[in-house]
Parts: C-alpha cells; structure tokens; sequence
C-alpha cells in the first residue's frame, strides 16, 4: 500500500523542496499555537516545535504527516522572526560579521508513532552597513524568517560561509527528510 504524505505547514519553503525533490503531498497546515520551552536545548526546542505542528494535524493510517520548525540561535540565545522592521534591523545588526546557529527541526508522524530529527548549521555573516540592512529590510524579505533574512533570496548577499546543510537553512534538511520517509514507505515517484 502506498504511504500519503502530508505537509503540516504552509511553507512557501518548504512545499517548493518537497516538490523539486519530486515528492507528491497533500498541505494540511497545523493551526496550533506552539509552545517553546526555551530552557531546552536549540536541538530539541525545533524537534518538540515540529512535533507539535506535526501531530496536530489530522491523519489517517496511511499517512505520513511531515513537520518541520526552524530557530536562529546565537551567543545563547533563540532569534524569532521580527514582529517590525525595528526588531528585524537590530537583529541583522546582532547577526552582522558574526557566526550563528540555524537549527531545523523535523517530526514524521505516521499512525500513533512520531519520529523526529534536527539539523544544526552554522552561517557567518559580512559585516553590514546601516544601510545594506535598511535596503533589505524595506524588500520586506525579512519579516517572515526567523533570524531575519532569508539565505534562499536577498539575504545569501549577507552569507560569507555555511557549515553545514543549506537546506536545512531554508527550513527543511531535504536529504535527510527524503531518506527517512522512505524508511516510513513514502517513496519518490518514478
């Protein structure tokens, strides 16, 4: 029996990999109000998010619900996305010349089991002027990106190196993702 996939979330992002990746889903957003217990380690802060979105979601036995969630963390600390464009220039000021964490997170849901998995990736920024970020922030890109920007856009203009899972920047570690469907009986079709 072929195994359904069900993306909990309305991504932009995130639907576009799954489709260049060629994978056949159905969007069934979760409509949760997520709760983040930031005394957790990044790791498991994006793994329990992705869970939440993902077991919300209503689901029968021959789906797999996908999950995902995405933080910026630097010196400690989790950066969201910007309620304002005030919020949104200090944070790229805070990131700017810097080394950050981008942490994404991912639960799989398949019946009453749900497995989960993270990636960790570490982005460095050039410095930047007042007045790159104020260009950037009046694009409107950044206000609905954790940390601020979006390496997929504009944003990889600020980026001089990654270590780590580009994807999993965008907001979903594809590779992996694909490898552990399969596991669950979703397949690429051929």
């Amino acid at each position: 029996m072929k195994t359904a996939l069900v993306l909990a979330s309305n991504s932009p992002r995130r639907r576009q990999l799954l489709q260049e990746a060629g994978l056949v889903f159905t969007i069934r957003p979760s409509t949760i109000e997520e709760h983040m217990d930031q005394t957790l380690p990044p790791s498991q802060v994006v793994t329990d998010l992705a869970a939440q979105k993902a077991e919300s979601v209503p689901k029968n036995d021959e789906e797999v619900v996908l999950g995902a969630d995405t933080i910026v963390t630097i010196d400690g600390k989790i950066l969201g996305k910007p309620s304002n464009e005030e919020e949104a220039f200090k944070t790229l000021r805070f990131l700017s010349g810097r080394t950050h964490e981008v942490f994404t997170g991912v639960a799989l849901v398949k019946g009453k089991e749900t497995s989960t998995f993270y990636s960790r990736t570490e982005v460095t920024f050039y410095e930047l002027t007042d007045e790159e970020i104020m260009r950037y922030i009046g694009t409107g890109e950044p206000m609905d990106k954790a940390g601020a920007y979006g390496i997929q856009g504009k944003g990889a203009l600020f980026v001089k190196e990654i270590s780590g899972d580009y994807y999993a920047v965008v907001g979903l570690p594809l590779s992996k993702t694909v490898r552990e469907l399969k596991k669950l009986g979703v397949f690429l079709p051929q």
